[in-house]
């Protein structure tokens, strides 16, 4: 089942606006070179191992170039790919296939890339009930496709976005006068406007937690920065209460300790910030 967020509106207008960015008034250097009515046939060439995604995503974008382009999927969002294994095979009108190519390509080393590393750390993490999270440390405007990524890697969607779950950070809880203030304004202002959203408290030790206790009325505790030692209490202190979410400076070295602290959810900005795209070609045969 896909995300609630991709919305077959959603999709479209990103598809429109890549595909508007890249073409412009025409793709001039296959118009140029490629006659009127050649028709042709490309492969998707996988050369890297990992979890492949966006294939889904390719068969969307062909379609919105040509709709006479025909795709036959070899493979899934989600598979385990070889290099050497063939993605997919367009095909129809020649300048068309060109014409999507890039934006295919693009999407998919990169969503790719997202999907193998969450898959990886997933893994590191199986015996444990943590669940490994994105974040919002995504690139502008292709955070749709990061985030669809991490969901077809295995991982968990934290929010979208500012506008569907309430996180109160630090920066938060500094500017409105503490813990209990931050809260008791925010459920406040939730209610006068009919807003039906769940809260997350970021706290950075354990005075902090315990305040968040005594206040209540929330969803879920950010424990921030915390040493394993500390973060074990933490989570002692808060007895399943609410849902846990370790955050801040986890790495793939440390993501096993983290998660055997007993929190809930790891986040982890790196999954959508600093990956290496994997290597993917579309050759014409």
């Amino acid at each position: 089942m896909k995300p609630a967020y991709l919305t077959p509106e959603a999709l479209q207008n990103f598809i429109s606006s890549a595909l508007s960015e890249d073409i412009g008034p025409g793709d001039f250097s296959s118009l140029a070179s490629i006659p009127e009515n050649k028709q042709g046939k490309a492969k998707l060439i996988i050369k890297d191992a990992g979890i492949l995604a966006g294939v889904e995503l390719a068969g969307m974008i062909f379609t919105a170039v040509d709709p006479g382009l025909q795709v036959e999927f070899l493979k899934k969002d989600g598979d385990q790919v070889d290099p050497g294994d063939i993605g997919l095979i367009v095909s129809g009108s020649s300048v068309s296939i060109l014409s999507a190519e890039r934006l295919v390509l693009n999407c998919m080393q990169r969503m790719s890339a997202i999907a193998t590393k969450t898959h990886q750390l997933t893994q590191l993490i199986f015996h444990t009930k943590a669940r490994l999270m994105d974040t919002r440390k995504t690139t502008p405007n292709f955070r749709l496709m990061e985030k669809w990524a991490v969901h077809i890697g295995g991982g968990v969607n934290h929010r979208f976005a500012l506008y569907d779950m309430v996180m109160l950070k630090d920066n938060h809880v500094d500017f409105a006068g503490g813990i209990r203030e931050a809260i008791t304004r925010t459920k406040k202002y939730l209610a006068e406007n009919g807003l039906n959203l769940k809260i997350e408290i970021e706290t950075r030790n354990l005075n902090e937690v315990k305040e968040v206790l005594e206040v209540g009325g929330i969803d879920y505790i950010m424990l921030d920065n915390m040493d394993y030692a500390t973060m074990r209490e933490a989570v002692q202190l808060i007895g399943g209460r609410y849902s846990t979410e370790a955050s801040g400076g986890i790495t793939e070295e440390t993501l096993a300790a983290v998660a055997e602290c007993g929190v809930d959810y790891i986040s982890m900005g790196a999954l959508t910030h600093s990956v290496r795209s994997l290597d993917i070609s579309l050759k014409a045969f």
